[in-house]
C-alpha cells in the first residue's frame, strides 16, 4: 500500500476546495467564469479580476475592474485581497485575447505586443504578486492553447502568445516546485463561447461560411464530433487545481474533443 497517498488525503475529497482561495482572471466571463462557477460550487472562495466588470451582473465572488497589462493595478489589487483575506491557494490566469486574423506581411505590430502584453504578461504579472504569498500545495493553472505547441497560418500574434505561455508554465513550475506549487496549463481547442461564434460570423465574409456553417465544421475536425465547452476546460482546472493531480506540474492538457 502506498502510504505517501494516505499522507496527502484522500483524492476524492468532496471538501477539498473548503477554505482554499482562488484568484481567477478573466473570471468575469466565457471560460474564467465557469471556472468560477465550479470552484464556487466545490466551496471555493477568492476574488475575479476582469477588464470590465458588471456591478449589476451576480458573481460569486467579489471582482474587481483591472487591466491585467497594467502591473500596478494587477499588484494593487492582489495586494488589497491578500491583506483583508489573506493569502491565495491557487491562481487560475483566464484572461485572453485572440485577434482578427492576420498574415505575418501585414501583422500590425501594436496588436501583436497587445496580444501579448495580455496573454503572457497579464499571466506573469498576476503570478508574480499571487504566489509570493501562497502556501505550499498552492496550484497555479493557465489557460493556454493547442497553440501553445502548433501555429496557425491566421494567427501568428496568438499561437507566439501562447507558446509564450506554456514557457512561463515550464519556467514556473521549476522555480515554484521547491515551494510545493504546482504550475500547470490547460489547452483548450474551439471552445464553443459567445466569444468564438462573434468571431465565425466576423470572419464569414472570408470564409465564405456562416457561423452555422463555421461551427459545424470545426466539430466535424474533432474525433468526438462536438466542440469543448466553457464547463469541459473548467473540468480539467478542477482536476489541476485538486489533490487528483498531486503530482503533476509543468505540463499543460489538451482538452479539445480529439481535434484532427
Amino acid at each position: 500500500m502506498d502510504e505517501s497517498a494516505d499522507a496527502r488525503g484522500s483524492t476524492d475529497s468532496p471538501t477539498e476546495f473548503v477554505s482554499r482561495r482562488f484568484l481567477v482572471t478573466g473570471g468575469a466571463r466565457g471560460i474564467g467564469a465557469a471556472v468560477v462557477r465550479r470552484l464556487s460550487s466545490a466551496g471555493a472562495s477568492g476574488l475575479i479580476v476582469d477588464q470590465t466588470v458588471d456591478p449589476a451582473a451576480p458573481t460569486a465572488w467579489p471582482a474587481v475592474a483591472v487591466d491585467v497589462t497594467d502591473e500596478a493595478a494587477v499588484r494593487d489589487a492582489i495586494q488589497a485581497d491578500v491583506e483583508e483575506n489573506g493569502p491565495f491557494d491557487g491562481l487560475v490566469a483566464a484572461a485572453g485575447v485572440v485577434p482578427s486574423w492576420h498574415s505575418p506581411t501585414d501583422v500590425d505590430l501594436e496588436m501583436l505586443n497587445r496580444t501579448l502584453a495580455v496573454n503572457v504578461t497579464g499571466f506573469v504579472a498576476a503570478m508574480k504578486y499571487a504566489a509570493r504569498d501562497m502556501p505550499r500545495g498552492s496550484t497555479i493553472v493557465a489557460i493556454g492553447s493547442l497553440n501553445s505547441w502548433r501555429g496557425d497560418p491566421n494567427l501568428l500574434a496568438y499561437a507566439a502568445s501562447k507558446h509564450a505561455v506554456l514557457g512561463v508554465v515550464r519556467s514556473a513550475a521549476q522555480s515554484l516546485g521547491p515551494r510545493g506549487i504546482r504550475v500547470n496549463a490547460v489547452a483548450p481547442g474551439p471552445v464553443a463561447t459567445d466569444a468564438l461564434l462573434e468571431r465565425m460570423e466576423s470572419r464569414s465574409a472570408i470564409t465564405g461560411m456562416t457561423q452555422t456553417e463555421a461551427l459545424m465544421a470545426a466539430e466535424r475536425l474533432t474525433a468526438l464530433g462536438s466542440l469543448a465547452t466553457p464547463d469541459d476546460i473548467a473540468d480539467a482546472v478542477m482536476f489541476l487545481s485538486g489533490r487528483s493531480s498531486a503530482a503533476i506540474t509543468g505540463q499543460i492538457v489538451a482538452v479539445d474533443g480529439g481535434l484532427l
